[in-house]
């Protein structure tokens, strides 16, 4: 029989079993952040890259663990052990927040423990999507000033996948300033005229993990990015677009409300990075 434990403030118990107080500042504010990885035959993949991504948004939110971030992957290959998802593919997610507190805006005065939450799941690539592309669909981007920081303050981008599902599209991109940033829960990519563009890493978008391993990709196969916001106007003439996310992998979209992109099908860029990037994901020829 499968188990399913996960890991809460230094212990480990059944999910069912789990609790987290009413006072924690993750429950009243959203105030804490997280992380999620892909794991191949008990591989977290890019481990190191969503470490670091890790520590920086608990700087960023002045959170402070009482141990190195990486001893969350360490519980994170423990908890794939006890679960028995050593074979086949899982996600796991990490979670700290500031802790529990009596309620007020401000940080808390006296110190107080973070609370730390790791998990893991079966996972099933969406293979069928990959293979023929995906519908996705515009919205305004109305998050706040910080979307570098993977916090868990995620209401505005719930609001714009819902907002896809409804239409049944797959995700929705978002564009502030006549600009598209990124989508809720993805980077976005599109190819302009002969250029592969995608928005800068700065404060508007999440630096994404495996955006980072297709920017790494591309470099191997010498094709060029531009890291030029793709404006509204140019999404017309776009001759492709896809999306990357930890989950999405490269995701080829070939409709943008309801008008083709390009051919309407998965463009050649776009499918040589999605072998690529299918081949780093499971390490073949390694």
């Amino acid at each position: 029989m499968t188990r399913d434990l996960i890991y809460l403030d230094g212990n480990f118990t059944p999910r069912t079993e789990a609790r987290v107080s009413v006072e924690d500042r993750g429950f009243l504010f959203g105030d804490g952040v997280y992380e999620v990885i892909r794991v191949v035959r008990g591989r977290l993949f890019a481990a190191d890259f969503h470490n670091e991504r890790l520590e920086r948004s608990l700087k960023g939110i002045d959170i402070a663990l009482p141990h190195p971030v990486a001893r969350l992957t360490e519980v994170a290959s423990q908890l794939l052990r006890d679960n028995g998802l050593l074979d086949g593919e899982a996600t796991v997610y990490m979670q700290v927040t500031r802790g529990v507190a009596t309620r007020s805006h401000a940080y808390p005065t006296a110190a107080v423990s973070p609370t730390v939450y790791v998990s893991a799941a079966a996972f099933k690539p969406m293979t069928e999507f990959q293979k023929t592309g995906a519908l996705a669909i515009t919205q305004p981007d109305l998050r706040w000033g910080r979307c570098d920081l993977k916090t868990i303050n995620l209401l505005p981008n719930v609001m714009a996948a819902q907002q896809a599902v409804a239409k049944g599209a797959f995700e929705s991109v978002l564009i502030r300033d006549g600009r598209i940033t990124e989508g809720s829960r993805t980077n976005v990519f599109g190819v302009v005229g002969n250029s592969l563009r995608t928005h800068p890493c700065n404060t508007r978008i999440l630096p994404g993990i495996t955006r980072a391993v297709v920017e790494k990709l591309c470099a191997e196969l010498k094709i060029d990015i531009d890291e030029t916001p793709i404006r509204i106007d140019e999404i017309p003439s776009l001759r492709e677009m896809f999306l990357s996310g930890t989950t999405t992998d490269v995701m080829p979209i070939v409709k943008l409300d309801g008008r083709p992109v390009g051919s309407g099908k998965p463009g050649e860029i776009t499918l040589r990075l999605q072998k690529v990037l299918d081949d780093e994901i499971y390490a073949r020829g390694n």
